[in-house]
């Protein structure tokens, strides 16, 4: 192993998948808390004599896997980086780097899962049966003496190999195929690795081969196998057209890598142009898509898709007035007009137009009775009309604002409970008597600022209003959708309150208008609290060093419902059931290629489980019931559903405190039943879920959606909570005590600003609050063991 030379192979920091060929900048990388796996093609080359098979391997694998775009570690014995340009120009995430030989793929450090491949091979079909592999290192056997691959007769030197890394974690890693331990090797049917030279007498390619290795055949030959790669043997021009003509979804690095830039002189497919501008949409480059489709749609207003897909970009950008012309346009199609009278409804409603959009729902609703979109908007601005007509009778002065997202609807059951949950903590009384609200992603605009300043303070938070992609506007590139210039004359108190940072590992966004934002809302606030230490530490990396102090921790408020309403503080009386949550929200993010897997185990997990208590699904909102579906149709399993996304918080509250367990992929689906004295049990598909369980010290409390042995690690775990149910309550009571302590200490910072009464009372007086109600903490509460096995690697 070359030593010296800093981007070789061991301990390179570009093994990243979240920085290659894409800026370092670009996406978050969270796969040490999230456990997500990641995934590399490792191809050795010999000399610059291999480089056109290597070529033709990159366009048969883009060709026949359009929707596939992971790294390319070409490993070299020291090429020139001038070698590889051809090949760049083949993949966008191609990462060459110097290697003493083949056996190297073993040591990528940053992948979980290698994909070893030669310059001799071609891929002539899909390949996703390879990317769902787990377990130890899977190749096709070497041949026996009769030419025929053989159980027994070891790998070759020069075949595939799907390599999982942690079952190769030995202090001497392989010096060669033939050296990886019999009991980690998993034999692949031979159509992954189908040898050419078995192809005699000019005999066809058989059906079903999905890679093709040439090793040992000699130039000179011919024959379909031959032919079979000829296919692959493109120019550049000719392999991009190959690409971009492929029906069906592509990989949205790969599509703007190889349509991207437009030959000079041609007019794109305006379909290709609208294909493009999604995925830029898609990261938070508005600009950049404004830009491909202003330029296709000028003088075009027979485009209505394409008016539509500019108009949203536009919004998003915060340039209102363009935007609606653009859905305006839209809507001249019948077949698009539902779907722009509900961006149109949401334009209006960002700017305060209320009758306006309720006149655009309803005109969607005419186009499409059915329109789920319009029908919402239509509800939600009537009821804003009805409520407006109401003033309450607290003058401005004597209220809060409170800035937050306010579910309505059929919306997440979660973010229905948080803003009850934050207004507790400073007022018994949370109706509009006492709070003004202000929706985050409402535009607030001059006669907005004047609202906030008449009240006694602002209070932002909670939720994870740090997130890029939730109605993003250009304004702040976060949540609240407030100019620097508006938040600058805020004169108000101004508190951020448990809010969170909540990118997805993996997520690409735009961080220079958030960045700057966020520096402005920090100068300006007079409490910045975030609801978890990792969101603390995420957020002060964007921060200069002389503002980084000011963030502070700040539990979720519904975390210590317990202590915040007196009707939760006694025992609970339990069913004997158990709650299963699963969010499908950027479910590529949360899942990556283990979907099947996961599906598979918590099928496993949940038959183990029924056989303690009734397993019932608890889903926010309608998506989450996609797991149901799928469980239903995969395993044979059929799970009752609570929708939780129809109750009333009491409601919401009351059933997770009847259940003995949840277990939740939802952040709230952990943070509820936990604050209201419910033991839970987090499936990590998202970085905060982690943030949370590190918070209150029990770690094991969670499991990644990618653990190769969910089932039975989370049956083992569901089990041992229900068989000693009082001690994991007891245990959950106990963590709570810890944030409660924080949140009051902070909350008595905040009477400072508010110049309100404590609602809880003298902390002084014992080890719980006082609260406005009587209460006990008796039967349930006492101290447990701990329940804690080794932590789990998310």
């Amino acid at each position: 192993m070359t030593t010296h030379d800093s981007t070789s192979v061991a301990g390179s920091d570009s093994a990243s998948p979240s920085v290659a060929g894409a800026g370092p900048a670009s996406a978050d990388d969270r796969r040490a808390v999230t456990g997500k796996r990641r995934i590399a093609f490792a191809v050795y080359v010999t000399d610059a004599g291999q480089l056109p098979g290597f070529h033709t391997l990159l366009r048969s694998l883009a060709l026949t896997n359009p929707a596939l775009c992971e790294d390319v570690v070409v490993l070299h014995p020291g090429l020139p980086e001038a070698s590889f340009d051809a090949a760049h120009r083949l993949h966008p995430r191609l990462i060459p780097r110097t290697a003493d030989g083949r056996h190297d793929a073993f040591l990528l450090d940053g992948y979980d899962t290698v994909i070893a491949l030669t310059p001799a091979l071609v891929v002539l079909g899909g390949i996703d049966d390879l990317l769902r592999l787990r377990t130890g290192v899977a190749a096709v056997p070497g041949p026996g003496p009769d030419g025929v691959p053989g159980p027994r007769d070891g790998i070759p030197h020069d075949g595939l190999l799907v390599i999982q890394r942690q079952d190769l974690d030995r202090p001497v890693p392989p010096a060669a195929a033939q050296d990886i331990p019999e009991s980690v090797l998993v034999p692949l049917d031979s159509r992954y690795d189908f040898r050419a030279l078995r192809l005699r007498d000019d005999l066809a390619v058989p059906e079903g081969v999905v890679v093709l290795n040439f090793a040992g055949v000699p130039e000179s030959h011919t024959g379909p196998a031959h032919a079979a790669r000829a296919r692959f043997d493109l120019d550049d021009e000719a392999f991009r057209a190959a690409y971009l003509a492929l029906p069906g979804a592509k990989h949205p690095d790969l599509l703007p890598h190889l349509a991207l830039p437009f030959p000079e002189g041609s007019r794109p497919p305006i379909d290709l142009v609208r294909q493009l501008a999604e995925i830029h949409r898609g990261r938070g480059h508005h600009d950049r898509a404004v830009a491909l489709l202003g330029e296709a749609v000028a003088g075009r207003p027979d485009l209505p898709r394409c008016h539509e897909t500019l108009g949203v970009c536009l919004m998003a950008l915060s340039r209102y007035e363009e935007a609606e012309t653009h859905l305006l346009l839209a809507t001249a199609s019948p077949d698009f007009a539902p779907r722009a009278y509900g961006q149109l409804a949401r334009l209006a409603w960002l700017l305060g137009r209320t009758e306006d959009a309720r006149r655009y729902a309803l005109s969607g609703l005419e186009s499409d009775p059915t329109d789920a979109n319009c029908r919402a908007w239509y509800a939600r601005t009537s009821e804003a009309v009805a409520v407006g007509a109401t003033a309450p009778d607290t003058s401005p002065g004597e209220q809060l604002a409170h800035v937050a997202l306010f579910a309505d609807g059929e919306e997440n059951a979660g973010d229905k409970v948080l803003p009850e949950a934050v207004r507790s903590c400073f007022t018994t009384d949370t109706g509009p008597d006492r709070w003004h609200q202000q929706h985050a992603h409402l535009l607030v605009d001059e006669a907005g600022l004047e609202r906030l300043n008449a009240r006694r303070a602002v209070i932002v938070g909670g939720g994870g209003l740090f997130l890029p992609d939730t109605a993003p506007n250009g304004n702040s590139g976060w949540q609240w959708n407030i100019p620097d210039d508006v938040l600058a004359r805020i004169t108000a108190p101004l508190a951020v309150f448990a809010v969170g940072y909540n990118v997805f590992d993996g997520q690409r966004y735009r961080r220079e208008r958030f960045a700057a934002s966020l520096r402005a809302l920090v100068e300006r606030s007079a409490f910045f609290g975030l609801r978890n230490h990792g969101s603390v530490a995420r957020v002060r990396e964007l921060l200069p060093a002389s503002l980084r102090e000011k963030v502070r921790y700040q539990p979720c408020p519904t975390t210590v419902a317990r202590h915040l309403d007196p009707r939760l503080a006694g025992p609970a009386v339990r069913e004997d059931t158990v709650l299963l949550n699963c969010a499908y929200d950027r479910a590529g993010l949360r899942f990556g290629h283990d979907y099947g897997h996961f599906l598979a185990e918590m099928a496993s997990a949940i038959r183990a489980i029924s056989g303690a208590a009734d397993v019932r699904y608890a889903a926010h909102m309608p998506a989450d019931e996609r797991f149901v579906d799928d469980l239903r149709r995969e395993h044979g399993l059929a799970l009752p559903v609570e929708p939780l996304y129809l109750l009333s918080n009491d409601a919401i509250r009351d059933l997770y405190r009847r259940t003995r367990l949840v277990m939740g992929m939802r952040g709230h689906a952990g943070m509820i039943p936990f604050g209201c004295g419910t033991p839970v049990i987090s499936l990590v598909s998202h970085p905060k879920l982690a943030y949370f369980l590190a918070d209150i010290d029990r770690p094991d409390w969670g499991l990644s959606v990618h653990e190769r042995a969910l089932g039975a690690r989370l049956a083992e775990r569901a089990l041992a909570m229900l068989a000693d149910h009082p001690a994991a309550v007891a245990d959950v009571h106990d963590r709570q005590r810890a944030l409660w302590s924080v949140t009051r200490d902070n909350l008595a910072r905040l009477r400072e600003l508010t110049g309100l009464p404590d609602p809880f009372g003298d902390p002084g007086r014992g080890a719980d609050p006082v609260v406005p109600a009587p209460r006990s903490a008796a039967g349930e509460d006492r101290p447990a063991p701990s329940l804690r096995p080794a932590p789990p690697t998310l």
